[in-house]
Formats: C-alpha cells, sequence, structure tokens
C-alpha cells in the first residue's frame, strides 16, 4: 500500500529529513541499496525508448524509494516516481524507468524509477518525489502538465532475485531487481518445461509448489517488450538479493 503524505506536511518532513545529516538514513526510513534500489542518477537521452510517449499531470509526494512495489528505501536516490492506476498493470511497470517532461523544458528532463503506486492518479498521471518533481517545475506549484516516456533503465550488472520471506519449497516469491527493461512474466523450469508464476500487485511473483524442492531454480523472464532471458540456476536465499549471470540487451 502506498501512503502519501499532504505536500506541506512532506515538504516540513523533507527540511526536517536534511536538518538530520549522517542519522537521516535512521529518521527517515532509508537503508543499504540492494539490486533495485539506487545507483547513481540516470541521464535523460542515454537509453532507447521503450513505447508512446503519454501525457498527464504531475504531483509530488514524501517518497523514500520504496512503496507499492516491495522496493527498500533508496536515500541515496530519490529519482522515483508512483505510476497512475490505470497504467499500474497489476505492478508489471515497477522498476520501468520513464523520461519525464515538465514546465521547465526538455533541457531540464529528467530520469525516474517506478517504484510506487498512486491510486488517486488518473491514466497518464506520474506522482514524483519531492526531488524529481523540483527538477521539472516550481515546486509551489504542486500539479503540473507533464510528458513522459518508458526508456530503458542505464542499470549495471546482471539481474538480480530477490524471494520474499516464507519462500521455500513448498511456496515461491520472487521479485526481480536491477532489470534494464522492465518485466511482464516470470516462469519456472520444471523438467523439460517452464510454468507461469502468478504475479502479485506488490511487485512479486508467486508459486504455490516450486518443484517441491530447496532450489537452485531456473527462471525465464519475459520483458514488457517481449524480449526474453533465461537464468539457469539461483540458489534459494530469502534473506538477502541473489545476483544472476544475465541481464538484458
Amino acid at each position: 500500500m502506498s501512503h502519501r503524505l499532504p505536500h506541506s506536511l512532506a515538504t516540513r518532513r523533507a527540511s526536517a529529513c536534511s536538518l538530520l545529516g549522517a542519522a537521516w538514513l535512521v529518521a527517515c526510513g532509508g537503508g543499504s541499496p540492494d539490486g533495485n534500489t539506487g545507483g547513481p542518477q540516470q541521464l535523460p537521452g542515454t537509453q532507447p525508448s521503450l513505447g508512446v510517449s503519454y501525457t498527464g499531470e504531475g504531483t509530488y509526494y514524501g517518497a523514500t524509494g520504496a512503496g507499492a512495489c516491495s522496493y527498500d528505501p533508496s536515500p541515496q536516490n530519490l529519482m522515483v516516481a508512483a505510476m497512475n492506476s490505470p497504467q499500474w498493470q497489476n505492478s508489471a511497470v515497477c522498476g520501468m524507468c520513464v523520461e519525464v517532461t515538465g514546465p521547465k523544458g526538455e533541457a531540464n528532463k529528467i530520469v525516474v524509477r517506478i517504484v510506487d503506486l498512486c491510486p488517486e492518479c488518473k491514466s497518464g498521471d506520474l506522482d514524483l518525489s519531492q526531488e524529481a518533481f523540483a527538477k521539472i517545475a516550481d515546486p509551489v506549484m504542486g500539479r503540473v502538465k507533464i510528458t513522459w516516456q518508458p526508456v530503458a533503465c542505464a542499470v549495471s550488472g546482471p539481474i538480480s532475485y530477490k524471494y520474499k520471506d516464507g519462500t521455500s519449497q513448498w511456496w515461491m516469491g520472487v521479485q526481480v531487481r536491477n532489470s534494464r527493461l522492465p518485466v511482464k512474466r516470470v516462469e519456472l523450469k520444471e523438467g523439460a518445461s517452464y510454468i507461469d508464476l502468478k504475479p502479485e500487485s506488490y511487485g512479486y511473483y508467486t508459486l504455490s509448489s516450486p518443484n517441491g524442492r530447496p532450489g537452485p531454480y531456473s527462471f525465464r523472464l519475459t520483458s514488457t517488450t517481449d524480449a526474453q532471458l533465461t537464468e539457469p540456476s539461483v540458489p534459494l536465499s530469502p534473506s538477502t538479493p541473489v545476483q544472476g549471470t544475465q541481464q538484458f540487451p
């Protein structure tokens, strides 16, 4: 569930956090990056587009990098946003990067990563972090016209896999992180064939009986652009993300 702050409260919280210095990580919900949380900010125009452009309204909230996608907070990179409900696609947009243009024009275009859901937002709308909104518009405006387009993410290294707490040989919940492309389908290999995991609205894919064995598991991923990759051996490690060996081109 997404928890939004009124803009006045969000602004006060951001100001307080900026005064905390090194204590920010504890007091304001920070955490360690792992897989899909953080890294250097992406420069607009450096990655290929993944689809058509959309127009809508841009707002802002007190983002931490966490939210409905079940990612960890990313205090070192708050260029993030929440997707509107009509385009949420049952969380398939989680981790997707989008280039956003606002009133400040093309020269101040930004790239944000989708980490949350904005239930009240209409199709075409994005609820940006305060930091992201300030780069494309004056924060006092509160609500502005925007144009945005999905683009590939400038990630480094291979995809990683985060197992949900409680995953065992009897039940599986797995999340794909650090993907260059948004993922719409996750399959588990069983024998010579693959079976679909169920996409959940909170950013994980689940299966009631993963072979009846505790791993390692072989996954096949399909992106929203229909690109595919196969990861042959991912050990079960519920406590920390597991780095794979593959990445979408």
